[in-house]
């Protein structure tokens, strides 16, 4: 669920062979991240999908804040305007405070298109969905007051009890107070590259399905 990190490095020739050098890479995550979206351009840290173009993705429209533009209009096309971070940790959480005053979206851990799930917001409501292969379900709701909401998503590992275990429990829900309520735990396995292939890992992250939605802070914890 990890994966493989994918890195550059630099080759020079020397009597005919090929010699690779210092591999490069974006910083070490040591302790917790948060990035308050506070300068005009995102840290190394942060990827997208195939492509993230100013339009869609900017911390320069709302100081302080990061605003996506939705394009596509869910996590199951593969232009979704979408930014995240890899999960690094087996167990971890990630936070963002989100407006959602014009628009949809929220917080998502992601293997590819058809294995996700997701806390997403919207004027009133909250809800988390899964997407399993074909299956797309809408497994929780609840209303939302209006007003930035902070959304959660935990990954918590847990023991295994035989071949059918998977890997982790995915908690996803929104805070009130300083207090999380879960909408709903899922099992990791479904997210897993045994179960759904390939081998790039998970990604968790924000992203917009309609309209334009606003981020204050992301923070990334384990």
């Amino acid at each position: 669920m990890l994966g493989r990190e994918t890195f550059l490095a630099p080759v020079t020739w020397t009597d005919g062979w090929p010699v690779v050098g210092d591999l490069v890479s974006g910083p070490e995550v040591t302790g917790s991240h948060r990035d308050d979206f506070e300068h005009g351009e995102l840290s190394p840290c942060w990827i997208s999908l195939r492509d993230r173009p100013v339009e869609h993705c900017t911390t320069m429209q709302r100081p302080g804040w990061l605003t996506l533009r939705a394009r596509g209009v869910s996590l199951n096309k593969p232009d979704v305007v979408f930014v995240g971070r890899r999960q690094q940790h087996l167990a971890c959480q990630a936070r963002a405070l989100v407006d959602v005053s014009t628009g949809r979206g929220g917080l998502a851990v992601r293997l590819d298109e058809e294995h996700h799930y997701e806390i997403e917001a919207a004027t009133g409501e909250v809800r988390v969905i899964a997407r399993i292969g074909p299956l797309r379900s809408i497994v929780a709701s609840q209303p939302l007051p209006a007003g930035p909401v902070v959304l959660a998503i935990e990954i918590a590992p847990r023991a295994a009890r035989d071949a059918r275990t998977g890997p982790d429990t995915i908690r996803l829900g929104a805070e009130s107070d300083g207090v999380l309520t879960a909408l709903a735990e899922l099992d990791g396995k479904y997210l897993s590259t045994e179960v759904a292939g390939g081998f790039t890992g998970r990604v968790l992250g924000m992203y917009a399905a309609a309209g334009t939605v606003h981020f204050d802070w992301f923070d990334y914890d384990f």
